[in-house]
């Protein structure tokens, strides 16, 4: 019997659990992919299915919809996968272990992927019914939109009839998204040369901090691991020589980093000036984000002598100063809208291997020219200091539209539902109507979803409540296409 077996509607959170129980990681979608081929021929569905994983459902409209105009709901199939230090899932093979608790679904010490299964489980508790009155459909389920829509930018749209696309991928009730920021993932590459030297081995280790949503959650002003750490090896050496081994910090480019650790060689000497400065530094940093991330928490751990292959002065000094002075977070607030972030960027990983260290950002921009600036700003940086930049993903912004039917007429059952009017917003996350919009002139799109909080990250939480409502309103307006 499942976590989720008593839950209603029943349909709904009955496939969200099967889609749990599935890897569906970014890079690793092929068997979610394959579920939704499966489930399209239990039911005599027409499929289509590419080589990059998306795939497309069709099913007729029901009586009295037959001839209706076909409507689009879309959403992706690939999750973030974040976990704790003590997770012992493997994510490429190991579905997620979840958990009920006060109207809450969460998952055991990893993010639950509420972003973006709870859309395709929508999708499919409509497409197995029998009783519910929709016009035609086309349910489209995209592959790795978590590492820069990549399912979307790869779909051949010219196999989409309709023009009216509702796309479920946004996190809170009660809000109808109309516009979003275009982006692309940067890619530094910082050469390394190394050499062999002895000294007494260190670990400093940043974690305890809230990561989240590079574009949700990028406005809270929360720390980035990766560049506080460099800002405290920066510091560190102006108290004490020391070599650097590596530093390490975050999984995906899209959310914001959670921990950092850098290891290095410190003389016999400085072990108590090493301790004192992170002492120091845990009390600065405390005091800095005392709000944004209460948990936060500066360590060092000393072990004994050793001899390590660390990176020569000038490639630590190289590393250390791209993480000072690479930008990051909010760069530019909109004048036009108040509140939303116009432009934006992330440093979601960090690794040193032998001769490289790489650091990959999420860009983000509502103005493709301030996208493409900061790109070449980033460019410039890595050029000055001898490394390379790569851009992949690239993504354009969804332009609000001023005549939207399916604006209007969601805003109207809204109101009539619930006596309110939804809040009509734009934010600064991207989504694929951007793209869809792009290459499907005409089109006609809106996103929509439950409360969903700290997306990407190990506290992820989905409202079963609000799952529910969100669940009638989009059948409400499915029964109102007609």
């Amino acid at each position: 019997m499942g976590v989720l077996s008593n839950l209603e509607p029943a349909g709904v959170f009955g496939y969200f659990e099967e889609i749990c129980s599935i890897p569906h990681g970014s890079g690793n979608t092929k068997q979610i992919s394959d579920y939704c081929v499966r489930f399209a021929k239990e039911h005599g569905l027409r499929y289509i299915q590419d080589d990059v994983n998306n795939v497309i459902i069709y099913k007729e409209g029901t009586p009295g919809y037959e001839e209706s105009a076909p409507v689009i709901i879309q959403g992706h199939l690939d999750m973030v996968c974040e976990k704790t230090a003590d997770c012992t899932i493997d994510f490429n093979k190991d579905g997620l272990s979840l958990r009920l608790e006060d109207g809450v679904i969460s998952a055991d010490k990893t993010t639950l992927g509420g972003d973006d299964g709870i859309a395709v489980a929508y999708a499919l508790a409509i497409l197995a019914s029998d009783d519910i009155p929709h016009p035609p459909l086309e349910a489209v389920f995209t592959s790795d939109e978590e590492i820069g829509l990549l399912g979307a930018a790869a779909l051949d749209c010219t196999a989409l009839k309709g023009r009216t696309m509702i796309n479920i991928d946004s996190e809170e009730e009660g809000y109808l998204l109309v516009s979003c920021a275009g982006g692309v993932s940067a890619i530094c590459k910082l050469p390394i040369k190394r050499e062999e030297k002895t000294g007494v081995f260190a670990k400093l280790c940043l974690n305890g901090m809230s990561g989240g949503h590079s574009g949700v959650e990028i406005q809270k002003e929360r720390g980035n691991s990766n560049c506080l750490m460099g800002r405290a090896l920066n510091e560190l050496g102006k108290v004490l020589p020391f070599s650097l081994i590596s530093v390490a910090g975050g999984l995906k480019d899209n959310a914001i980093p959670r921990e950092t650790i850098a290891e290095i060689l410190i003389h016999e000497d400085d072990k108590d000036a090493l301790i004192g400065f992170v002492k120091q530094y845990q009390e600065i940093f405390a005091g800095e984000y005392s709000v944004a991330d209460p948990n936060l928490s500066f360590t060092v751990s000393v072990g004994g002598g050793a001899a390590e292959n660390v990176m020569d002065e000038d490639s630590k000094k190289g590393v250390i100063y791209a993480l000072l002075h690479l930008p990051g977070g909010i760069l530019r607030m909109s004048s036009d809208i108040p509140g939303l972030v116009q432009t934006s960027l992330n440093m979601g990983v960090l690794k040193t291997e032998k001769d490289v260290a790489i650091m990959s950002f999420s860009v983000r921009s509502s103005l493709s020219s301030e996208k493409e600036a900061l790109v070449s700003r980033i460019g410039s940086l890595m050029e000055l200091l001898g490394g390379s930049l790569l851009c992949e993903g690239d993504y354009p912004a969804w332009e609000y539209k001023q005549d939207s039917r399916i604006r209007d007429l969601m805003v109207e059952v809204y109101q009539d539902m619930y006596g309110k009017k939804p809040i009509v917003q734009a934010i600064h996350a991207g989504l694929e109507c951007g793209l869809f919009s792009g290459a499907m002139p005409g089109l006609d799109c809106i996103s929509i979803g439950p409360d969903m909080q700290d997306v990407h990250t190990v506290n992820e939480r989905m409202d079963v409540g609000s799952v529910a409502r969100t669940w009638e309103f989009l059948l409400e307006v499915l029964k109102r296409l007609k």
